[in-house]
């Protein structure tokens, strides 16, 4: 946590890496909360770091800050464990929660897995919701997710900000890989965050910080880049999503990263725009040669590792 920071009593902070989000546990008198649940494979992990974190309460409710993967892929397991938890999400993606459609979810254009689980309730924009005993602002925070909400306690000032703002940075703006215009939508969020005048904000990867105005400056300075050069997202948008793998598997062959990534929509959607000349396979290995250059992958003969 940088300095200076104050976080309201009762809420604790699991931070967890790029795998997986982070974890914001609410504990109130009663009972706790939880926001955002990891991912899949880090299911266990934050079942353990969550029951030391509830302090003898029980879980009654679990939200989702919006529905990518490494924020809602523990919710599964969390139903299972605390069963008599709710859990609220955005309300865009009721629908195909509902009927369970990973395609809309995006967890098959991503490569990405989620387990199929329930919803109970939405985070109307607008409303509030209380996480243990305080009452949190729910505000529509599209351009990273079209969908997501960031939720805001206004007498500690302390913002929970998703993926929308980071410390040193935003999400991937997913919408654009879809030829959507969407970084309107980042800069709308970016100024609604300003207009909010957190003190403390939570970010969904990352320390928590209170350098809100220096971290708006920074993201708006991106936002710039990747309006005047488009190019520039969508090949780190790809890096991430080949780095967020590699993440999940550790290790694995050239030939397997590969045939996973030719057969991940999203891949193929901005490979057809920026180099439409190339073969896939070619272009996919500018990207690891790229992302080992950088230090984020190593090679060891046929075998991709993260490090």
């Amino acid at each position: 946590m940088s300095a200076g920071a104050a976080l309201p009593t009762g809420v604790v902070v699991l931070e967890r890496g790029w795998l997986s989000s982070n974890n914001v546990v609410v504990v109130g008198k009663d009972s706790a909360a939880l926001v955002d649940s990891g991912y899949v494979t880090h299911a266990e992990q934050t079942l353990a770091l969550l029951e030391r974190a509830c302090r003898g309460r029980p879980l009654s409710l679990l939200a989702n800050t919006h529905l990518h993967s490494d924020h809602c892929g523990g919710n599964a397991a969390v139903q299972e464990r605390y069963p008599d938890c709710r859990t609220m999400i955005p309300p865009g993606h009721a629908w195909a929660v509902r009927a369970w459609d990973p395609v809309a979810l995006t967890y098959v254009p991503t490569g990405q897995l989620c387990s199929r689980f329930r919803h109970d309730g939405v985070l109307e924009p607008g409303s509030t919701v209380v996480l243990g005993d305080l009452d949190w602002e729910v505000h529509a925070a599209p351009g990273h997710d079209p969908h997501s909400v960031v939720l805001f306690e206004p007498s500690s000032r302390t913002l929970l900000s998703a993926d929308a703002l980071w410390e040193n940075g935003f999400g991937v703006v997913f919408p654009e890989l879809e030829g959507e215009s969407a970084f309107d939508e980042v800069a709308r969020t970016l100024d609604l965050i300003e207009t909010l005048n957190p003190l403390v904000v939570v970010p969904g990867h990352g320390r928590v910080f209170t350098g809100v105005r220096s971290a708006l400056e920074g993201a708006r300075s991106r936002l710039a880049a990747y309006r005047a050069e488009p190019r520039r997202h969508a090949v780190h948008a790809a890096k991430v999503l080949l780095k967020f793998k590699l993440l999940e598997w550790q290790q694995v062959s050239r030939t397997a990263c590969l045939q996973w990534a030719t057969s991940t929509p999203y891949f193929g959607l901005v490979q057809a725009r920026l180099r439409p000349g190339v073969e896939l396979t070619e272009w996919l290995g500018e990207l690891i040669a790229d992302l080992q250059r950088s230090g984020a992958l190593r090679v060891e003969g046929e075998l991709l590792l993260n490090s």
